[in-house]
């Protein structure tokens, strides 16, 4: 049995990369959906085509983890994609933050995803894909943004070294790095602070950012970057202090 696995599945991006992905890929037997709202998943399903598997979970939950460790032992199958999106960012000063809402960023979008990975990769095979959720923000520190960019820092790197480690097994890893995407992101993101209005600015639309990400998966790229501004600040995180960026980003509102 063929499969494609896609967390944070219920809305955003995990919706989009199942909408376009179930109508790309005929050899495939089912899509499995994961996410904590079933309602939600429920809902997607109905738009598609594949047989759609709902699993209502929650990644950091470790009991729940070793139910779809066994699922994957009972039936194994497949894996012809991975889609890691499960995940959440929280703005504002980390002195006076939730620390549980900190610790869990680090929960969802690292160790998570990094569980995930791991139980995923030996049901692989050649041609295989996995494309993790980082962000344009792994590009550069952010102050009060500072442990989500931290979390997707670590995704990014982590996603390019297994990409090396994957090449000889011919299993290719895609970062996906998009600057501020038009989705559910900003209601739970803005709950203690705001974003830049000069990042609001370089929005996209969902679509677009996953369609470019399929592609560069396809391409065997490692990291994919949609929009000319993100891949310009890109370059530029690459080239200029770190230092000078954060002193810029404080004198902008």
């Amino acid at each position: 049995m063929n499969i494609i696995i896609i967390t944070g599945a219920s809305s955003g991006l995990g919706v989009e990369f199942a909408l376009q992905l179930d109508n790309i890929f005929q050899k495939i037997d089912e899509i499995w959906l994961i996410a904590r709202r079933k309602k939600e998943m429920l809902e997607v399903a109905q738009y598609l085509e594949h047989t759609t598997r709902i699993l209502d979970m929650d990644v950091t939950d470790e009991k729940q983890m070793e139910r779809l460790e066994k699922l994957l032992a009972d039936e194994k199958p497949v894996i012809r994609m991975l889609v890691n999106c499960a995940g959440y960012g929280i703005m504002g000063a980390f002195s006076t933050s939730n620390i549980g809402e900190e610790l869990g960023m680090i929960d969802v979008n690292c160790k998570a995803l990094t569980r995930m990975t791991y139980l995923c990769i030996p049901y692989m095979q050649k041609n295989s894909r996995i494309i993790q959720l980082a962000s344009s923000a792994a590009f550069l520190p952010q102050p009060n943004f500072a442990v989500y960019a931290a979390t997707k820092s670590y995704v990014h790197s982590f996603s390019r070294a297994l990409n090396q480690e994957l090449r000889s097994k011919e299993i290719y890893v895609t970062a996906v790095c998009p600057g501020p995407v038009d989705t559910p992101f900003f209601d739970i993101a803005e709950k203690t602070g705001s974003t830049l209005a000069v990042k609001k600015l370089t929005l996209v639309r969902a679509d677009q950012v996953v369609e470019r990400a399929i592609a560069d998966s396809y391409h065997r790229h490692e990291k994919s970057v949609y929009s000319a501004w993100i891949r310009s600040f890109d370059i530029a995180a690459k080239i200029i202090p770190h230092s000078v960026l954060m002193k810029v980003m404080r004198h902008l509102k």
